[in-house]
Order: structure tokens, then sequence, then C-alpha cells
């Protein structure tokens, strides 16, 4: 038996007996529990209140037909979730700020806005609508499909139901009523009776196990606790939930590491979390993984991939910075027993207080936040704990600095894996370089997804290509998207010294390149210098090798170098033997708004041309201060 296995641990009459009688389990306190609100600081609860105001002055949002057919017509995928995500963030600032209050004042808004919600023909986002068998239409009502954001709307409304249930009823018992039937027909009696849903793990039709697994599995899972009055309903759920969560939980890596990159750990090893929690605290600890390695691993990864403030390792399509929810990470911490994680959670919170709030806000964590603290959450953690050295072995990604605890000197993360991760780019061998906390050489990353962006067309989109990460252009090829095109021959040491990373990148690239064998070395001296080694032999050579290098800043070119600059002045030397190259760079203007947010209105690429066409070499780019 799998020791990360939910549901062959526990078969349905185990489950049974371990779970509360329907409708007695309540997770948070409702919002007339005046006690348990109170504690929260007075500060806290003015500005949910302060929040709340300004919610219920707004304008409705209006989803419109027109709105859903943007993502069929022009690939938008914006112009109809964006009205989507502020409708729900309204209705959660509004619950909390009655929650918060007491009074009774946000109700009729809150009513509103729960019957606008349960007005919606379809409560998922229109990029989603091909898993309906009418396609990429208007949504279908006689099929109702389950999504990410149907999973979240129906949580939305049923955690709105265990706070303010009894001041809805006040407002009319005909809302709750609503609730129960909106949510039962979308999500509890589709996900109960179908197993067809890729994300559910058996029938994935080409989808790789991601993210969306856990995500979903944790909404529906909230939605039979709170909601589903039927015990053998209840009962079949879970344990189904349970043997969904097996599914993503036997892809994980033994290292933790997540494919999809940091940006998405938020949704898929702390969605798992959030599913585990739930079980936990329903089940009273009869139902759990928190012992188990595994999970704790998977916690730990976005430590792991912390550079330094909100930067964080970028591959696949992570975004460069990234906004993490301290307060989970505290409780995920706590409850795995791990310290450091803990103080890198409060370190997150402090550091992260006045940045934007995500536009996808999961009411269960904000309430977690609030109400489930640690004894010394409000402890001053001054510096995260950056690791000197990660190596995930699994994941083939490592990370080194010139020394632990400090953001100061060089920072390297290099990766291998293969072309077919999930949220993939064809990006094998590409590294990263930091100085003093500040991007050197970068992995652009993901433009604001469009149509395109999960099509067959996904690789001619610009950042997706190896040539526009830091990677050689092999007899005028790139690199190749699948699961064949993988890394070989990995290497990895690190000591006192050194940190260093080896493997062959031949089989990243198509039979075209005629690549017998790529040795790429990526190794940081500690405290000197960044060192890339290339040593390849090729079966022809048609034409010469390529060098790419992307940095955020302007480079500039002199004789045997280049010399790159971070956003902040600080500048390094790149290295290379004149006589085997010639330089040029070229600058890649930025239109998309997710892109510009992080390195603004351009990047730019030094390649580094080799003057002949050559069958064999050995290359070394020296990067110093």
């Amino acid at each position: 038996m799998p020791p990360t296995s939910l549901a062959q641990r526990h078969d349905l009459a185990a489950v049974r007996a371990a779970l509360p009688p329907p409708g007695t389990w309540r997770r948070y306190p409702a919002a007339n529990d005046r006690t348990a609100w109170e504690k929260i600081p007075a500060a806290e609860r003015r500005q949910l209140i302060a929040t709340g105001e300004a919610r219920a002055a707004e304008d409705w949002e209006h989803l419109t037909a027109t709105l859903i057919l943007d993502f069929k017509r022009k690939g938008d995928r914006r112009s109809y979730q964006d009205p989507h995500f502020r409708r729900r963030t309204r209705l959660h600032d509004l619950v909390l700020a009655e929650c918060a209050e007491g009074r009774g004042r946000f109700m009729d808004a809150i009513a509103d806005h729960v019957w606008l919600t349960c007005e919606e023909t379809f409560w998922g986002w229109p990029a989603h609508l091909d898993e309906q068998q009418a396609g990429r239409e208007l949504p279908d009502i006689a099929e109702p499909i389950v999504d990410l954001g149907v999973g979240e709307s129906a949580a939305l409304l049923a955690w709105t139901d265990h706070l303010v249930g009894p001041e809805l009823d006040a407002v009319s018992p005909l809302l709750r009523r609503r609730i129960r039937h909106e949510v039962d027909r979308r999500v509890l009696t589709p996900c109960l009776e179908r197993d067809n849903f890729w994300w559910m793990g058996w029938e994935r039709r080409h989808h790789p196990v991601n993210n969306w697994n856990p995500w979903v599995n944790s909404n529906w899972l909230a939605c039979v606790l709170l909601l589903e009055e039927d015990d053998d309903r209840r009962v079949r759920a879970v344990h189904k939930i349970m043997r969904s969560l097996d599914v993503f939980l036997a892809h994980q890596s033994p290292d933790g590491g997540c494919d999809e990159g940091p940006g998405y750990w938020s949704r898929a090893a702390a969605s798992l979390f959030d599913a585990l929690e739930l079980l936990h605290h329903a089940t009273a600890g009869r139902i759990s993984l928190f012992h188990e390695p595994l999970i704790a691993e998977m916690g730990r990864f976005i430590q792991r991939a912390h550079v330094t403030g909100d930067w964080f390792i970028n591959f696949a399509d992570a975004g460069a910075k990234v906004q993490v929810e301290g307060a989970l990470l505290q409780r995920y911490g706590r409850l795995v027993g791990d310290d450091a994680l803990v103080n890198f959670g409060r370190w997150i919170e402090q550091a992260q207080a006045d940045k934007p709030l995500p536009h996808i806000r999961s009411i269960n964590r904000t309430l977690g936040a609030l109400l489930d603290r640690g004894p010394d959450n409000a402890a001053v953690i001054k510096e995260p704990p950056l690791q000197r050295d990660v190596w995930l072995p699994d994941l083939q990604i490592m990370a080194a600095r010139d020394a632990a605890g400090t953001a100061g000197g060089f920072f390297v993360a290099a990766k291998g894996g293969h072309n077919a991760e999930s949220h993939n780019h064809n990006d094998l061998g590409s590294f990263l370089v930091y100085l003093d906390g500040e991007p050197l050489l970068i992995d652009v990353g993901v433009e604001t997804y469009t149509a395109k962006t999960f099509s067959p067309q996904r690789y001619e989109i610009w950042t997706m290509q190896s040539q526009w990460h830091n990677l050689p252009t092999i007899n005028g090829a790139l690199q190749s998207a699948g699961r064949e095109f993988a890394a070989r021959e990995i290497s990895y040491a690190a000591d006192d010294t050194a940190a260093t990373l080896s493997l062959d990148l031949a089989g990243a690239y198509p039979p075209e390149a005629a690549v017998s064998r790529w040795l790429r070395t990526v190794c940081l001296e500690r405290g000197r210098a960044i060192v890339l080694t290339d040593e390849f032999t090729l079966a022809k050579a048609e034409a010469p090798a390529v060098f790419n290098f992307i940095t955020a800043q302007a480079p500039v070119l002199e004789a045997g170098g280049v010399i790159l600059r971070t956003a902040g002045g600080r500048t390094a030397r790149l290295a290379y033997a004149a006589a085997a190259f010639t330089a040029r760079t070229e600058m890649r203007p930025i239109t998309d708004p997710q892109l510009s947010a992080v390195w603004g209105d351009r990047v730019h690429r030094v390649q580094l041309q080799a003057r002949a066409a050559v069958l064999s070499a050995r290359h070394e780019f020296r990067l110093t201060r």
C-alpha cells in the first residue's frame, strides 16, 4: 500500500465511522458567535468592516453571453473572468464584514450576491467549456461541468451558508434552499455520479495530473462536509474525493517538487493541504496524512524555491514574482511539525502585507488566517530563512547561493527534467542568476493566458521556446516538446566551495539538431563566479551554435565579454573566448501586462554565435562581478 494513500487506508466503513453526523460539523464560528469573532484584533475587524462598506457601494458586474463568447471569438479570457472574480471577491468581503461586525448591516447585500451567483448560468470560466459536449460555445445547462471556477463558487456559497446561515434565513428562508439546490445540481451530484472529469485522474484525455485535482477536490470536499445532508451520499463522496486525491499523490515525486513551479504551488500542494486539513479537522485526526514525509516535503518546496523578497525560481509557467499566503504556510508548518516552514510563513506574511491581494480569494483560507493563528503569530521574522543549497533529484532542479541566510552575492538555479512537465516550457538545461538579490539572467515567464496558451500552437509563443531561455540553439534547431525530450547523465554535487549541476541536453533537441552529446555544467564557485561549460559532439555541423542569454536590463558588449546589470545597478561580466564567438544583442518589447508588471516594457537577449560550425567543441562562459 502506498504510504500516502487515503482511500486504501480508509474504506467506506472507516469514513462513515470517522465523520460526525451530517449537519453537526463546524469548522469556523458563525457570525453570531460574537465571543469568537471579537477575539480578532479590533484593528483587523475595522478593516474588514471598512472593506465591506466599500464593496456594498459598488456596482454590479454583468456577465453577458457575449463576454463568454469572447474566448471563442478572440481568445480573450479576461473580459469574462475579471468581472467574475470581482463578483466573488465582493461576496467574500461582505460575508467577512458581517462576521466582523455582527449587526446585520451587510445581509441584504450578501443576499443579493448569493441570489445573483445562483442565477448565473455557469460558475466556471469560458476557457474550460471544451469539457462539455457542446464545446466552447455558451454553457450548456443540460450538462453541468465542474472546473476550477465552479468549485470556487460552490465553496464560497457553502462557506457563506456556514457563517451567516441564520441571518440569511432572516432575509428569506428560500436563500439557503437555493444555495443547496444550486450546489447540488452543479457540484455534488455531477461529481458523485461522473468519473470522467479529467481532473479526477481516471480519464485524463492527455491532461497531466496537476493543480486541478487538489484544487477542485478541496472545494468539492468543503461542499460535501458543509451542505450534504444525505449520510450515504456524503460518505461515498468523501471516499471518492480521497481516491481522486490518491491519484494526485501517486504522481508526486518523493522530493516534494512542484513541476508547475512556485507560482502554482498555492493551487497544487497548498490546495492538497486545504483538502487534508478539512479531512483532518472533520474526522478529529482519524483521517490524516500530516505525519507522512511526502506531505512535509511538498510544503517545503515553496521555501526551497525562494530566491529573496518576492522573487522565486520561475521555471515553466510560474511568474518570477510570487505571492504566497503566509498564514497558510504557518498552518501547514504546524501540522507537519516544521518550525522552519512556520517561520517562513511568518516572514512571508509580514513581507507581503502591503502587496495587492490575489484575484482569486478562497474564503476558507481567509478564515484560517483570521481564526486559526499560532501562539507566536505576531513574532517578527526579520530575515527569510534562505537555504544555501537545494537539490530536488526527482524534479532535477538545483539552487545555490554564496552563503546561507543572505541574498548577497550570486544565486543560481538550473533545471533538467523533461519537456512535458505540467505548464511546460522547452527549457531543459536553462538556468537563472541573481546578484545581491536582483535578477541578472532571467526566465521571462508566461504571458497572460489566452486561447493559444493551451492549444496545439502553444510553442509558437515566444516565451515557451528554448531560444528565449538561457540555452543553445543547435544546428538552427530549438528544443522540442514531449516526454521523450529529456535530460540524460544527471550529476549534482555541493560543498562549502562550490555547487554544480551537470547534464546532457542532447535528448531535448529534435533529430535535425544532430546532437550526439551536449554536456552542460552549471557551477557556482562560492564567493567568486558562476561558470557555465558546454561540451558537445554533433553528427553534423550545418550551422554555428548560438548561445542565448536573457536579461531584463540592456547589456553592453565589449571585447571578450558582456556587461550585465540588474535593475538596481549591480553589474557582472559574462566572459567568453572572443576568438570563438561573435556577439549581438536584441531588445524584445513587452506589451503583455502580466510580464510588464515584472520586467517593465522590454527584455533583452544576448546571442553569442560561434564563428564556425564545428562537430565538437568545449566552451566556457564565466560570470563575475
